[in-house]
């Protein structure tokens, strides 16, 4: 069941029970210009779920980069991203951050209480994704990566004090419907939708973020 919050979902683009994963990744290419690329998959061995890289304490299991020249292989043509799915049609979607969006990656207990703060705010969000290792990635504009540890000083905290980071250049988040191992699946908490598109500034979602990590703690 998809984890959501009162009013924070208006009409959603329209995504079928069961779709590929090559038809999703070719979707965010195609309706919402994300770069996207393959990352590892996951192998049943012994009726086990064990990720493709074969490292039996794989952290992220079937979700994260298969190759090292990822950087290089992430696209925003849908044609391409058919092509490389076709490849491998079990391979995770991935989506670099430092492109068309940054996130702030927050635990997702603290995320949770940060949204329904947003929503009293009646604050703008982008999407919003949470993954089975309990974190939530709340998508903003490009270059949040070099302004939120200041953004976070001002507000009174120390950076190194909150379990708050903001992923840019060189970092990627795992999109729906990437499932990490027995796990379970990446879902959106706060879908992408026409109305969304225009993506926030980390300074106007900052403030509950830090607040809600700070009480976290």
């Amino acid at each position: 069941m998809e984890k959501t919050i009162a009013g924070t979902e208006t009409a959603q683009i329209p995504k079928q029970r069961g779709e590929p994963l090559q038809e999703t990744a070719v979707r965010y290419a195609e309706e919402r210009h994300w770069d996207v690329f393959p990352g590892t998959w996951l192998e049943a061995v012994d009726g086990v779920q064990h990720c493709s890289c074969g490292e039996p304490a794989c952290a992220a299991p079937g979700a994260h980069p298969a190759r090292e020249d990822w950087v290089t292989q992430a696209t925003g043509s849908a044609t391409v991203a058919r092509r490389m799915w076709s490849k491998q049609p079990a391979a995770s979607i991935l989506l670099p951050t430092g492109r068309t969006f940054d996130a702030i990656d927050v635990p997702e207990t603290a995320g949770f209480l940060a949204l329904a703060r947003m929503e009293r705010m009646e604050l703008t969000l982008g999407p919003v994704t949470c993954t089975p290792d309990g974190r939530m990635h709340f998508f903003v504009l490009p270059g949040a990566a070099t302004k939120v540890p200041d953004l976070v000083r001002k507000l009174g905290w120390p950076p190194a004090a909150l379990d708050l980071v903001a992923l840019g250049e060189g970092a990627y988040v795992a999109a729906p419907p990437t499932r990490y191992g027995s796990r379970g699946a990446v879902q959106w908490a706060c879908r992408p939708t026409p109305a969304n598109r225009w993506l926030p500034d980390a300074e106007e979602l900052i403030s509950p973020l830090a607040y809600a990590c700070g009480r976290d703690r």
